[in-house]
């Protein structure tokens, strides 16, 4: 299957706020990774979520996610990122229309992809091929050579481009019944919060009435400070969820399916201190080992079904 990136999608990447090449590399890594409030928190665990293990063509969920298609190393990260249990909660289903903004290295892609199944439709919107990027534009070449790579378990996937900094789509309006995102926002911070603000305002034009937005997002300690860009990769869950309210969104639900309680936020390199980056090497590295991936907030918006 050869992929293109469609017509909505031409707008030209404009990089901001990036002034060296290793920000700009920590930031395409940190994307391929991942406050008491009005809303209703809600609480679940691995054993408490109830899975829907079959889709419209009969193949189990949990049987995607240990496929042979996916690589031993992505698949060793199930046990931080609990891919059934978040997309059982963000409410994914075979036959949805699904967009899913900065997919990275494609981690996610290759469960929502065979799980929506042929019925369904998956936008991923990445980085755009003109970017004057090198980085950003191998990363998007290696996640359409993993597409072509398996064209029947791609086959319903499209690629647009997703711009924090344009107005260009990242998929028809009001199409999706679901936009997702994993441990992006914090990047979109790099050009300012006005930045950020424009993603979730393009993310809510791609939703329809009544759909839903989808988000995980390292979450900073209460106690710490969040610099402008967070730089550190962690955000305050109260910053998120402002913004994407701000857009147009309602908070929904909240979930600590992906929380990590021995994680304290603070370290060295940030975010990227800990598994999957472990940015020091061999400095404490077995600490870090033992703390595993980062805490995550796991947040569920509606968009209202009248504006």
């Amino acid at each position: 299957m050869k992929t293109k990136i469609t017509t909505l999608s031409l707008a030209v990447l404009v990089t901001l706020g990036i002034t060296a090449c290793s920000d700009q590399k920590e930031q395409a890594e940190s994307e391929q990774e991942a406050n008491q409030l009005v809303a209703v928190e809600t609480t679940k665990t691995e054993q408490e979520v109830k899975v829907e293990k079959k889709t419209t063509t009969g193949s189990s969920l949990l049987g995607i996610i240990e496929g042979e298609h996916r690589s031993d190393a992505n698949k060793a990260r199930n046990q931080y990122r609990h891919p059934a249990e978040t997309l059982k909660f963000f409410g994914i289903k075979p036959g949805m229309t699904i967009v899913e903004v900065s997919p990275g290295g494609g981690w996610y892609t290759e469960i929502l992809a065979p799980w929506l199944g042929a019925e369904g439709k998956l936008y991923a919107a990445h980085f755009d091929p003109n970017s004057e990027v090198e980085y950003y534009r191998n990363g998007l070449k290696n996640f359409q050579e993993k597409l072509e790579a398996n064209p029947d378990l791609y086959s319903n996937v499209e690629l647009t481009v997703f711009d924090a900094t344009s107005s260009t789509p990242i998929a028809p309006a009001n199409s999706a019944d679901v936009v997702v995102t994993f441990r992006n926002v914090h990047n979109w911070m790099r050009g300012g919060r006005d930045d950020a603000l424009n993603a979730f305002s393009l993310m809510y034009d791609a939703v329809k009435p009544g759909g839903y937005l989808g988000v995980v997002e390292h979450r900073l300690a209460t106690g710490l400070k969040q610099d402008e860009q967070a730089s550190s990769g962690y955000m305050h869950e109260k910053f998120v969820i402002d913004l994407a309210e701000e857009a147009g969104f309602k908070l929904l639900e909240r979930s600590q399916i992906n929380a990590n309680p021995k994680d304290t936020t603070n370290h060295p390199k940030g975010v990227w201190t800990l598994p999957p980056s472990l940015r020091l090497g061999d400095e404490n590295r077995d600490t870090y080992l033992e703390i595993g991936e980062s805490d995550r907030m796991t947040l569920k918006f509606v968009k209202p079904a009248t504006e």
